[in-house]
């Protein structure tokens, strides 16, 4: 100690500076920058100023720092500590004042943008930075000798306590603030929201009192599902998630027919966007319930959906995206007051739609690049988020391309003749003995596999009802390893002599996984002809895609892969390279990327900066046109091959051993026999 003012270092920041004795650290660290979080303006009502005093010699910081150094503790403190508790050596810094020199650390959960980690196989954060913050303020009571509005007060107070200027709100604010004000004997939190259309910041909602919560909707509005996130803005946590099914399938199974409905019938876009919003606020009334979380709590949204998805949320007709040039209406981001899409949250909520790509490549891709970062890496990323309509993503931090391609809605189990979408009772995971064509499955809802005792019983509930998307990928897979389709997807009819689950059709032949029960109360659930075919179909539109971006980046491979949506997180990577669904990569850097799009989404809903980096990214993304690339048809007739008729699958080879080539033999008219020959690569 000196006859100086004494030296406050803040660690992790290492900010440093004097000030008198007697200065508040959190007066401290303001004036030096520090992130240190408050939403109660040091008035010990928030304890989100939490801070650890340091003890002992800090020669890397030239001083001494002790709990001497600091005012005592206070009562006001001792009665935040007996009514929600301070954790042993906390002090609360709007209360602890300077009194020598001190080494101060600032806890995580105190930092204003603290980081969230985003999920254990990859290392990002979240810093979080939300567009809306709290502000808890003391307001000047009216004065006959000083005339002004409460509103002006209001601002006054925003300016002096807190440096928050350029505000504005709506009337619905004026209407209710003399009411909230002294209601709350002039003390209230102001939720101040920072991207308002126009610039400047927005007044957004008034409490009486301290109010400290504060939430947003994270939403993926897919064609199949739609997907909420209810994440708490103070701390970065999904505090409940909750999905339904796309209720717009009732109009179409996949974009295109949705596309046809509002050609063929006047007023169906309005059908659709009433359904898919009704359906939003029925999940947003889900998540908030969960929680025990009042709606007017909510104070943002951030959406993602494909191009059609995106017009119909929004309200617009999507009808020039059925046919080319697939104009979009806009694919800028958007920023509006969530009630115009007809939300009932709080009334100042504001809702933010991430940009679009290009026609056919939406905001949910947008939110797949926020996510799994393509634009930061060194190596090629590929990121496909696969769909009825699959949207790919690939490059590096040089140059990113993007296209997407119809796959259709084989993937989700639809257009098999067993196929149903993931559900209980649902075929998920299959193995077929090579040698007696045996399988052995496992369906959604039982831990068992079909040739484990107890299984019977533990799906005697739900039956076996059919095959997922996950299903049908494996069983196809499983056919080709086993033989009993080769490298064209045709079925062996000459296995009929080895197993009886290889049954004559017209003129082909099926594969049976599982029998009626007696009791007629299970359907017959089989692999056709037609089932690989859609298999194979849906698939080479996916890898011709894939391969024409590599053309245009002039590269013959991919160092890694993330496969987003419900598909990409059940589905065996193993399996899907094996039917050349994607292209060959070392499978330790073939990842699930999960809900990639609705982690897009909530990034930006956690971090304003997340919205500039993807409104920046989108902008240098090259859309490649698949329907008019003259290479495409090529890649697409090569990638009916399993798993490709010209690709040489080294890092698979690796894994898995592939059949040799062999003669297929086809059913006659008759259901006869007859032999066909296919070459294939072993």
């Amino acid at each position: 100690m000196t006859d100086q003012n004494p030296l406050i270092v803040f660690t992790p920041s290492g900010k440093r500076g004097r000030f008198p004795k007697g200065t508040p650290v959190l007066q401290a660290a303001r004036a030096l920058g520090v992130d240190i979080d408050s939403v109660c303006g040091g008035r010990a009502i928030c304890g989100r100023c939490q801070i650890t005093v340091g003890e002992g010699e800090f020669a890397k910081h030239g001083i001494t720092s002790a709990t001497g150094h600091v005012s005592g503790v206070t009562q006001v403190e001792q009665r935040y500590d007996r009514i929600r508790g301070l954790p042993a050596g906390r002090r609360l810094s709007c209360q602890t004042q300077i009194l020598g020199d001190l080494v101060i650390d600032v806890p995580p959960e105190s930092q204003v943008h603290k980081q969230v980690v985003r999920k254990e196989a990859d290392t990002r954060v979240i810093e979080l930075d939300p567009a809306t913050h709290l502000f808890y303020i003391e307001v000047e009571e009216p004065d006959m000798h000083n005339p002004s509005s409460d509103l002006e007060r209001v601002y006054l107070a925003l300016k002096d306590q807190w440096g928050v200027e350029n505000v504005t709100c709506d009337l619905s604010i004026i209407a209710s603030l003399q009411k909230v004000l002294r209601k709350g004997e002039w003390k209230i939190t102001c939720a101040i929201y920072s991207r308002a259309p126009g610039g400047g910041k927005r007044l957004t909602a008034i409490w009486p009192g301290f109010h400290e919560q504060l939430f947003g909707l994270a939403i993926d509005v897919g064609s199949t599902t739609i997907a909420a996130h209810l994440t708490n803005l103070s701390t970065g946590e999904v505090i409940s998630s909750a999905g339904l099914m796309n209720p717009q399938i009732r109009f179409g199974e996949d974009l295109m027919s949705r596309v046809s409905y509002v050609m063929m019938n006047p007023g169906g876009e309005q059908e659709m966007t009433t359904a898919v919003r009704t359906a939003l606020q029925q999940l947003a009334e889900e998540v908030a319930k969960q929680a025990n979380v009042p709606l007017d709590s909510i104070l943002e949204v951030v959406l993602v959906g494909n191009p059609v998805m995106h017009h119909l949320f929004l309200g617009v007709d999507p009808t020039e995206l059925g046919g080319a040039p697939f104009a979009l209406a806009t694919g800028l981001p958007l920023t509006f007051p969530a009630r115009e899409m007809d939300f009932k949250l709080n009334p100042g909520a504001y809702a933010y739609v991430l940009p679009c790509i290009a026609g056919h490549v939406g905001a949910d891709a947008a939110g797949v690049v926020l996510s799994e970062a393509p634009h930061t890496q060194e190596e090629y990323m590929l990121c496909v988020d696969v769909g009825t309509n699959a949207e790919i993503v690939l490059g590096s931090k040089r140059r990113l391309l993007a296209c997407s391609s119809p796959t259709g809605p084989a993937f989700e189990g639809a257009q098999i003749s067993s196929g149903q979408r993931a559900a209980p009772g649902a075929i998920e995971r299959i193995r077929i003995n090579p040698e007696t064509l045996e399988p052995r499955y496992k369906v959604i809802g039982c831990d068992l596999w079909s040739d484990e005792d107890g299984f019977e019983e533990a799906i005697s509930a739900t039956g076996v009802t059919g095959i997922c998307g996950s299903g049908i990928i494996e069983a196809i897979a499983e056919m080709y390893l086993a033989g009993v389709i080769n490298q064209d997807g045709l079925v062996d009819g000459a296995l009929a002599e080895r197993s009886w689950r290889i049954e004559p059709y017209k003129r082909t032949f099926n594969y049976v996984i599982r029998k009626p029960r007696e009791d007629g109360n299970e359907p017959l659930i089989r692999v056709t002809q037609n089932d690989v075919r859609a298999i194979q179909m849906a698939k080479a539109a996916l890898y011709a895609g894939v391969r024409l971006l590599m053309d245009k980046l002039n590269i013959d491979h991919v160092d890694k892969i993330r496969l987003a949506g419900a598909f990409g997180s059940h589905i065996d990577m193993k399996y899907a390279m094996v039917l050349g669904l994607i292209p060959d990569c070392d499978l330790a850097k073939v990842q699930s990327a999960g809900n990639a799009a609705g982690t897009g989404a909530r990034i930006a809903l956690l971090n304003k900066k997340g919205r500039d980096e993807i409104e920046s990214v989108v902008r240098r993304i090259e859309k490649i046109e698949t329907a008019v690339e003259p290479k495409f048809q090529q890649h697409f007739v090569e990638a009916m091959a399993l798993p490709h008729k010209t690709a040489d699958f080294v890092n698979l080879k690796k894994v898995v051993t592939l059949p040799p080539t062999k003669t297929v033999t086809i059913a006659s008219e008759d259901g006869e026999g007859g032999e066909r020959r296919r070459r294939r690569r072993g």
